[in-house]
């Protein structure tokens, strides 16, 4: 649909699932702060509201247009919509692709949803309100109280940034949208299995109205080469299932090397033969595996030179200024000799994940659970004069909202169709200790790691990133060391060779044995401290003695990345991190993107073959 006018971010926003016909709501629309969370009892329900916001900014973003920063309880959103004409016959379905955090949604004064949680998309049915040739008002509360317990991610807990929390993120902070779909049945999101093995894709299809008489088809292409076709019955199971097979002759595994990607043409045909619903989707076939100590694709060790990713951006904050940014991110850690990065503590955009598959980059889905912090008073976190960060409050006890498993669940359903994705990871950091009191961080680990195995048996999970692991049969074990003499670092991670990893393990973080044979990886290392402009006193960390020198920190830099590619044992690592995100100023680029190093020497660092890529060696222990 043509735009009438400009609009931020306006760019389909769930390239996994393209129809042709949709409406982007982005721009501006009627807010206002509801600091003491009254407006239901003031009446903001009923009147317009005093300001105004850019959407899809966040209110606390220079780019929203409002730039406050302060906690901000509620906020209300209104604007008249016209629905568009040709949409009649048809079902009206308003997408929020993320609101940050309990979000109240209406439509001519008709409470029309609600959701919880900041990191996933959720949809609202107008269709019983909204006419199609007509306005229809829709008025969006969110709620976020940022100093209870929730599932927040880096935002901090206290007024002003501090340590490694950054400035929070409240309502709406990704794209709006309307989408006309057929009345009687409609496609959802299909769960795309890719079979390399067997050369196929394996797609199950939910169905809205799923119903006999219908029969749902794929067709499979490569460029503009149909490459096969396959259909079923509907109506007799609760999901379409059906097998589409990828010719010899066409066969192109998805790599960074290669990464390939087959578009998609999924449709539901009546007893007629009309195509009642179309979209368009996309797949990369390839596989990820486990055997002695290594983490395949498509059969073959590959070292993950992972770089940490916080997705902050100066002006917008969680969200991206420009879809040429999310672009932009990926093309910087591939010039600095990155070839994928653990997405930290945010749920990326899907087109963030959308550009790493056609760029052949690969990432670990992560979701931002910090911010549970067992019921306790939050007192953030603390910078001591040495410049280490230490917590100041508890991050970890018996308050774990239920609703964290719902959104979790709904990030492994709204991104496991991506190739890029090569493991899974909900927890970061937590706490485990000796003590019965905190036994429900045992039930909360091991159910977060089941609901991904159920969902997902075709890529690693890990248990909890870095410290307190829990689970024996987490696919693959971690560690986060910021040792940053390289002698000391490379003796430590030597010990894997002899069965002996690195393991934070100590009174508050304490973890089930490593198991022999078990892929291991440094999941943050490094966080060089290194700002020369930055003056006493100034807001400014990084990890570490700050090196006096660029060479003392290419030095520096070079040895501790070859500590890990030449461990043979070792299937990757992260370094900490991509960009400067405010006072942590420990990226290899600043915050704003500029260049901070000479980029052919970051990336000959990394560039070494690794000692796990190298032919095999006889090794004993042999995990599936």
């Amino acid at each position: 649909m043509a735009r009438l006018f400009p609009v931020p971010r306006p760019e389909y926003p769930r390239p996994q699932l393209v129809r042709r016909d949709w409406l982007c709501l982005n721009g501006r629309w009627q807010f206002e702060i509801d600091q003491g969370d009254s407006g239901l009892d003031r009446g903001l329900l009923q009147r317009p509201l005093h300001d105004t916001i850019v959407v899809p900014f966040c209110p606390e973003s220079k780019l929203s247009g409002v730039e406050n920063t302060d906690y901000l309880n509620a906020v209300w959103y209104r604007r008249d919509v016209a629905i568009p004409a040709a949409w009649r016959g048809r079902r009206i379905l308003l997408h929020f692709q993320a609101s940050d955090y309990d979000t109240f949604v209406w439509a001519n004064g008709t409470e029309v949803g609600r959701h919880r949680g900041g990191m996933t998309p959720f949809t609202c049915d107008l269709t019983a309100v909204a006419v199609p040739g007509k306005k229809v008002t829709l008025i969006v509360r969110a709620r976020d109280h940022a100093r209870e317990s929730m599932p927040s991610g880096k935002q901090s807990w206290t007024f002003a940034n501090s340590g490694c929390h950054y400035t929070r993120t409240t309502g709406i902070w990704q794209t709006v949208w309307l989408e006309p779909v057929p009345l009687r049945a409609h496609l959802l999101r299909p769960k795309i299995l890719p079979d390399l093995a067997h050369r196929r894709f394996v797609i199950e299809q939910p169905v809205q109205g799923n119903q006999s008489g219908l029969t749902y088809r794929a067709r499979l292409r490569s460029g503009r080469k149909l490459l096969g076709e396959a259909s079923c019955a509907c109506g007799e199971g609760f999901y379409p299932r059906l097998d589409l097979a990828v010719p010899a002759g066409s066969l192109r595994p998805w790599s960074p090397e290669d990464p390939h990607l087959y578009d998609l043409e999924l449709e539901l045909v009546d007893a007629q033969g009309r195509v009642v619903d179309r979209v368009e989707s996309y797949a990369g076939l390839r596989s990820v595996s486990l055997e002695n100590y290594a983490v395949k694709l498509n059969g073959r060790p590959v070292f993950q030179r992972l770089v940490l990713d916080q997705g902050y951006y100066p002006d917008g904050i969680l969200t991206a200024p420009s879809d040429a940014a999310l672009v932009r991110d990926i093309k910087l850690s591939l010039a600095a000799g990155f070839n994928g990065a653990r997405l930290h503590q945010k749920v990326f955009e899907e087109r963030f994940l959308y550009h790493a598959d056609r760029l052949g980059y690969l990432v670990w889905g992560e979701f931002s659970d910090w911010g549970l912090n067992g019921g306790e008073p939050v007192r953030g976190w603390q910078q001591r004069p040495d410049g280490a960060i230490e917590r100041a409050g508890n991050h970890g006890g018996n308050n774990f909202p239920p609703s964290l498993f719902t959104q979790w669940i709904e990030a492994l359903q709204r991104d496991f169709n991506h190739p890029s994705i090569v493991g899974w990871c909900p927890l970061n950091e937590t706490q485990r200790r000796q003590d019965e009191r905190f036994t429900v961080h045992d039930d909360l680990m091991r159910g977060l790691f089941l609901a991904t195995k159920l969902y997902d048996a075709t890529r690693p999970v890990l248990d909890v990133s870095g410290y307190a692991h829990g689970l024996a049969e987490s696919d693959v074990y971690d560690g986060h060391d910021y040792d940053q003499n390289p002698g000391t670092f490379k003796r430590r991670h030597d010990g894997l060779l002899a069965d002996r990893p690195f393991v934070k393990d100590t009174l508050m973080h304490q973890s089930v044995p490593w198991q022999p044979g078990q892929p291991y990886f440094v999941s943050e290392f490094g966080g060089i401290w290194w700002n020369p402009r930055a003056r006493p006193g100034d807001a400014s960390w990084g990890y570490g003695d700050r090196p006096k020198s660029l060479e003392v920190f290419f030095t520096r830099f070079e040895r501790l990345c070859a500590a890990l590619l030449d461990n043979r044992r070792m299937f990757g690592y992260c370094y900490t991190q991509l960009t400067d995100v405010y006072q942590e100023q420990n990226g290899i680029f600043y915050f704003d993107r500029r260049r901070k190093f000479d980029l052919r020497r970051v990336r000959a660092a990394q560039q070494r073959p690794a000692a796990i890529e190298r032919p095999a060696r006889k090794s004993s222990g042999t995990r599936r």
